[in-house]
């Protein structure tokens, strides 16, 4: 395959619709949501080693979470894992790495990760990520991976592609951040939207360069972080830059601006578990359609997640489709499926009290 890719692992989101179970403390991708024994982190890192080789791997993550990045995944050096000081998006995330792989090889590939997503079938998850490498090589493009979709689902990001070429990467003509659901059903019924998976692949040089055309202020602030990558003094500086730059996503800020964005379709199994809806659709559930984890009684209760701490026992009566789930201090009872309002529900939390976020 000649050199191989680096792979950045994103690392430092929240996991908001799935507190309280993830936690500002320890996020979802820091968790074993599926019972396998990995956590969505060790997942992605596993998925990656397979195939490419471990020095090759950047993780970035919050500075808070430092500790647990290092250790669910030993095998990488202090080096590897790139601590960033505040939160400040994709945009910022991106950037950062980009500069620190163009010193270690300047004509490197990139192929960016979510640490938080589910793929059952890595077999054809490669065949994709392999169109998506020969892709990257032509005319400075920027590849996306864009997901079949099989709802209107609102939590995701939509990619409409121009069709009638051959070639396994389609021109992106639009990209939807989240749309309402009404719209979102529209994009299903047209049959030329995809979601947008986050799974990234192009030249180092490609990114720098859209980098610099679209988001220039950002571009020189961490340009001028050259002297400092690797050294004791990158801390410091990093504090410096991220006060600096602004709270802006990587689709926002280059993807759609960028004449040079193709998407190539991948088809996969693919889940990014961004919710408790998601979590329970994976789930084994009875005849009546319920979930329960824990120690639980469930009477006329139909479609209802029930996660409960083993030692106490739950009983619920009359619900549907319904989550009750409880972690250390906080016991969540709320319409499963009902995403848009758990931002609501952290500031109340907030409001309350930071232990209970």
């Amino acid at each position: 395959m000649g050199r191989q890719p680096y792979i950045v692992i994103l690392a430092g989101g929240l996991g908001v619709k799935l507190w309280p179970e993830s936690r500002h403390a320890k996020p979802k991708q820091f968790l074993d949501l599926l019972g396998t024994g990995r956590t969505l982190l060790q997942m992605t890192f596993d998925r990656y080693a397979a195939r490419f080789s471990k020095d090759r791997f950047l993780v970035v993550t919050s500075k808070r979470h430092v500790q647990l990045v290092q250790e669910q995944l030993p095998e990488l050096e202090e080096r590897q894992i790139v601590a960033e000081p505040l939160r400040r998006n994709t945009a910022a995330s991106l950037c950062l790495s980009s500069y620190i792989i163009q010193q270690l090889d300047p004509d490197a590939t990139v192929i960016v990760s979510p640490s938080d997503q589910v793929i059952f079938n890595d077999a054809a998850f490669f065949d994709v990520l392999d169109a998506a490498l020969e892709a990257s090589v032509a005319d400075h493009r920027l590849i996306t991976v864009g997901i079949q979709p099989h709802s209107p689902d609102t939590g995701f990001g939509y990619i409409q592609y121009l069709d009638g070429t051959p070639d396994r990467a389609k021109k992106v003509k639009t990209f939807t951040e989240k749309p309402d659901l009404a719209l979102a059903q529209t994009f299903l019924e047209s049959g030329d939207f995809l979601w947008n998976s986050g799974i990234f692949v192009w030249k180092n040089q490609s990114f720098i360069r859209a980098l610099e055309t679209h988001m220039p202020e950002m571009s020189e602030v961490f340009e001028e972080g050259d002297a400092y990558y690797g050294t004791p003094e990158e801390a410091g500086f990093l504090r410096k830059a991220y006060s600096m730059v602004k709270n802006v996503s990587v689709n926002a800020g280059v993807l759609v601006k960028s004449d040079a964005v193709y998407v190539v379709l991948g088809d996969f199994g693919w889940s990014n578990l961004g919710s408790w809806r998601t979590l329970y659709d994976f789930k084994n559930k009875s005849a009546q359609g319920n979930v329960t984890e824990g120690n639980a009684l469930l009477f006329d209760a139909e479609n209802c997640y029930v996660k409960s701490n083993p030692e106490r026992l739950v009983v619920v009566q009359g619900l549907k489709d319904y989550l009750v789930t409880e972690n250390e201090n906080v016991l969540l009872i709320c319409k499963l499926g009902e995403e848009h309002k758990f931002r609501e529900f952290l500031n109340g939390a907030k409001e309350k009290g930071s232990e209970f976020l």
